[in-house]
């Protein structure tokens, strides 16, 4: 597989790469990449094929979607690249604006998506975006205004796909079923955090993206980089030593340091150790093999990592190597889940046919 090889994303026309170049770390300090560092970056990704671009108006404080629209500009690509960028967050996270308060400068209600959304093209240098994801679920906008909010924008040229990130499956699963029954715009992907050591949406969100025809785009395959293979387990500590996004403050916190996880690292460097690959090649050739993925999100702060990321796309797992990984980091179903296990397992070598959204198999 390479980044040419392109694919439509879930039910859409929106055509993209496997690999979607993720732009957090552009402008951002302490774990980020130099301005020159992000523009080799970003001439790296798209000089190797990569069309699917992915941003924010929060990254840097928007410096992100500054530097992805100079990128873009200088090299005028863009009619080639899928822009995709989000928005939800507050414009501010302190100061006079925090004390005085202003709850409609953040959020899914429609007065926030347009100032979110101007302020986004103003910084990209463009006058419409291809995909424009909802960063986050607010808990208080309904599923209707959200979906009227941006079919309007889709009909008005300034957005051509809308997508869903970090939100409950119902919620997303309403919203694909009411645009399905009135014809209108709906959501074709959902983007969730998704790797070996963080399975959790396999338990509702897989099976509602997969009803609902919406392609899965991971975040953080990598897991913040504690599948990368730089942190080690420490004596009395949940991290001895690593250098990385996870050594620091982070919105993981110690969370990824976990026996389970140590226990999967294991299983992934032992996996790697047999193919002679590094191992965070080998934990993002696990997602892409994952039913439903369209495409995974990659961030890099350096070019080597980048060229890393790409070349996951080579790799080809032994069955046994596949299922090693699997059943090692197998998430414990909660709640009524286990119920359905006995039958799944009846069920889980049967092909699933009958659909038109790429990915799923």
């Amino acid at each position: 597989m390479k980044l040419i090889d392109y694919r439509t994303l879930g039910r859409s026309g929106l055509i993209v790469s496997p690999l979607s170049l993720g732009t957090m770390t552009f402008g951002t300090q302490r774990w980020g990449a130099t301005d020159d560092a992000a523009k080799t970056i970003f001439n790296q990704y798209v000089d190797a094929g990569g069309n699917f671009i992915d941003t924010a108006d929060v990254y840097a404080g928007g410096r992100s979607e500054e530097l992805v629209g100079q990128y873009i500009a200088d090299r005028s690509l863009r009619d080639r690249v899928v822009l995709a960028t989000k928005f939800s967050f507050s414009a501010s996270t302190g100061g006079a604006n925090a004390q005085t308060g202003n709850p409609n400068q953040g959020g899914n209600g429609r007065k926030n998506i347009h100032r979110a959304l101007d302020g986004s093209l103003r910084r990209l240098k463009t006058d419409y975006i291809d995909l424009y994801w909802m960063h986050v679920w607010d808990t208080v906008t309904p599923v209707e205004e959200l979906l009227q909010s941006l079919g309007d924008l889709v009909r008005a040229g300034k957005i051509r796909y809308f997508a869903f990130s970090d939100l409950p499956a119902w919620y997303a699963t309403k919203a694909a079923t009411l645009a399905q029954v009135h014809h209108v715009p709906g959501p074709i992907a959902l983007q969730m955090e998704y790797s070996l050591v963080e399975r959790t949406i396999e338990q509702e969100h897989v099976a509602a993206a997969r009803e609902c025809g919406l392609g899965i785009v991971p975040w953080s395959p990598l897991a913040g980089g504690f599948l990368s293979g730089k942190y080690e387990r420490g004596n009395g500590s949940k991290k001895a030593s690593g250098d990385g996004r996870l050594s620091g403050a982070n919105p993981f916190g110690d969370s990824k340091f976990t026996d389970r996880n140590w226990a999967i690292l294991d299983a992934l460097r032992a996996v790697a150790g047999e193919m002679d690959k590094p191992v965070a090649q080998v934990a993002l050739a696990w997602i892409l093999a994952q039913s439903g993925v369209g495409s995974v999100l990659i961030g890099a702060s350096k070019t080597e990592q980048l060229a890393d990321n790409i070349a996951s796309l080579d790799i080809q797992f032994t069955p046994q190597q596949l299922q090693t990984l699997t059943e090692t980091s197998a998430p414990t179903s909660v709640g009524i889940y286990p119920l359905f296990e006995p039958q799944r397992q009846i069920l889980k070598n049967a092909v699933f046919n009958g659909t038109d959204v790429q990915g799923w198999r």
